[in-house]
């Protein structure tokens, strides 16, 4: 029985790009936590439970998820919220980080079992 040894070079060619592959994806995708912990955690919390004197919701509750559509949470998000400290950030967000950011909110929320 004859076995087939793999030179150490080609292993690590093969580790590099695998591992080159999942940065490119990475890179592609905006991370919707970063950029949330970025520009939104001082609000709304670094785990998205709000404050109660800024009045800023708690997007962990299922009330909050709930009450507000994908489409409404994109809307305030890039228009702002009248009446509050929520800003417009349409323009200095592009819209898939817009998108990564919503879809981190809704992940805050209860778990479905």
């Amino acid at each position: 029985m004859t076995t087939r040894r793999f030179p150490l070079t080609a292993i690590f060619l093969l580790v590099a790009a695998a591992l080159l592959a999942t940065s490119r994806a990475q890179a592609a995708e905006p991370s919707g936590k970063a950029i949330f912990r970025e520009h939104c955690a001082m609000c709304h919390g670094m785990e998205g439970k709000g404050y109660a004197m800024l009045r800023t919701p708690d997007f962990t509750t299922a009330k909050v998820q709930a009450c507000i559509t994908d489409e409404q949470m994109k809307d305030i998000i890039e228009n702002g919220k009248k009446g509050t400290a929520m800003k417009a950030w349409k323009g200095q967000l592009k819209p898939e980080e817009i998108e990564a950011v919503m879809k981190f909110i809704r992940s805050l929320g209860p778990k479905k079992k």
